[in-house]
This record gives structure tokens, C-alpha cells and sequence, in this order.
């Protein structure tokens, strides 16, 4: 965000970092206030402040919720783990669940139908939707080849508790991939704080 030249600079907003100076503020997309205004002030957000845009109109969760009230939840669960089950016939769900890029995955694009891409939509899809009979696919999902996959459901696991998930989650804090390990710590973290 442009906050204009330094000569203009109002108070840092509280979490924000401040980039100042040709270097700093350029190497994080600021661009003079005005033509011919040597000086630059940008305020960088924390990668995990940005808000999330949406190519469809509406966030993940929001569809998923929508697609709760179409079918109903179970429904929703159900399916969900049928995809994380390796078993991916529903398109609308998989549309609801993944968005605009279901469609390419659907044609063949990113691994297609048995590429990795469904089963992360499905696990975030439980992330928004939940019942408990998706406990055993959510956990057989934390030993999934693609640490997308694994890292969804350590999220899950988080999210809602799921006290028999404890094992799995702490296996998932040595995987390869930060990301895992960061869910991972988070799950492990929540199971054991909630004595679940």
C-alpha cells in the first residue's frame, strides 16, 4: 500500500511494516507519490494478513457452506471423503469445493481427477463442514503423498478436535515440509490443550 512521499508519511497502522527509502520501498512495489518524486514510502503487510481474493465471487468456506445448504452437511462430508477416498465422480462438488480451477483439474489439467488437487479441496472442504464419520478418512489423509494434503489435514485435525488423530499429527511434526510441521505443531498443540 502507497502511502505517498515521506513528506506526507501519516502514523504506521498498528501491524504494518513500513518500507522507506529508494531501496526498501521500491523492492516492495512502491512507486513515487508523484511523477519526478524521488522518495518512497510503502507499507508492507505480513504475507498472512493479505486478504484473500476470490476469482468466484465468494471464499472457500462460503461455498462450502452454500453447497451444505444445497445437499446438506452430511452430504457434503460424505462426498468429501469419497474424494479423499481416491474416488472422485461428483464434478459439482468438486466445482464447489475447488472454484474456478476445478474446471481445469476436471479436464485433465494439475493431475486431473487423480491428481492431488481434489483431495486438498476435499480436506478444506471438512475444514468448513464437519461431522465425525469423517475422522478415519481425515486421518488416513496425514499420510498422504502430497504435503498439501497432509498439511489440510492437520489444519482439520486442529480445527475440530479430533482426540484420535493425536498420533498422526504428532508423526506429521518431523515431515519434510514446514508447512506440515507448522500444522502439525498446531494440531498436536490444540489435542493437547483440549485433552482430546
Amino acid at each position: 500500500v502507497l502511502l505517498g512521499s515521506s513528506s506526507s508519511f501519516r502514523p504506521e497502522p498498528k501491524g504494518l511494516t513500513v518500507a522507506r527509502g529508494r531501496g526498501t520501498a521500491a523492492a516492495a512495489g512502491a512507486r513515487p507519490a508523484r511523477p519526478g518524486d524521488s522518495s518512497h514510502v510503502a507499507v508492507v503487510r505480513p504475507h498472512h494478513t493479505w486478504p484473500v481474493g476470490s476469482t468466484w465471487g465468494v471464499t472457500p468456506k462460503e461455498s462450502i457452506e452454500a453447497e451444505c445448504s444445497r445437499r446438506g452437511r452430511r452430504e457434503v462430508v460424505a462426498g468429501c471423503v469419497s474424494i479423499l477416498r481416491g474416488t472422485v465422480e461428483d464434478d459439482a462438488l468438486v466445482r464447489a469445493l475447488g472454484g474456478p480451477g476445478a474446471d481445469q483439474v476436471l479436464g485433465g489439467r494439475g493431475g486431473g481427477r487423480d491428481g492431488y488437487w481434489p483431495r486438498v479441496w476435499a480436506a478444506r472442504g471438512l475444514l468448513h463442514a464437519w461431522e465425525d464419520s469423517a475422522a478415519a478418512a481425515i486421518i488416513a489423509a496425514t499420510t498422504d503423498d502430497s504435503w498439501r494434503v497432509r498439511e489440510m489435514a492437520a489444519r482439520v485435525v486442529a480445527r475440530h478436535l479430533v482426540g484420535d488423530a493425536l498420533a498422526a499429527v504428532a508423526r506429521l511434526q518431523g515431515d519434510e515440509i514446514p508447512r506440515v510441521r507448522s500444522a502439525a505443531d498446531r494440531a498436536v498443540y490444540r489435542l493437547v490443550q483440549a485433552g482430546a
